[in-house]
């Protein structure tokens, strides 16, 4: 498989433009955990509102950035920061299986199940959602 020409010179930018939006994804839920945060046997509602707003809106930039051209350049600097870094680091599945995880071992296994299928369900359903919006935008723009 060829390399690109300069696509060597470019990686650093485009690994720390990922480090940059992870940073900074990461302060944004810390800040929403800190000022929300979980009861043992309540529903984690920073975690479960987090990752939907995550899925919403990542489903929104890819969606958007794939009718505006070609994953190259900015579009590909952009997808890069804010998609892979900014969402990257602001959502967590990995706080919403250890989260499932309490609950279920506290014997609170019904709202486990419930908070983890909800999360997932709700994520998928939210970014679908987004995706058919953007898509219908696109079509009535260039009709």
């Amino acid at each position: 498989m060829a390399v690109r020409s300069g696509f060597l010179d470019r990686r650093p930018v485009l690994v720390g433009l990922v480090f940059l939006g992870g940073c900074l994804g990461t302060l944004m839920r810390a800040e929403i955990a800190h000022a929300w945060p979980a009861l043992a046997d309540g529903v984690p509602w920073a975690t479960l509102v987090t990752n939907l707003v995550g899925a919403f809106v990542l489903a929104t930039l890819l969606e958007v950035l794939v009718h505006a051209g070609p994953d190259e350049g900015i579009r590909r600097a952009v997808r890069l920061c804010l998609g892979t870094g900014l969402l990257g680091g602001f959502t967590t599945y990995s706080t919403l299986a250890v989260e499932t995880g309490q609950r279920v071992m506290s014997g609170h296994w019904l709202l486990g199940i419930t908070y983890l299928l909800t999360s997932v369900a709700a994520g998928a359903f939210l970014a679908w959602a987004m995706i058919t919006t953007v898509r219908a935008a696109v079509r009535r723009r260039s009709s």
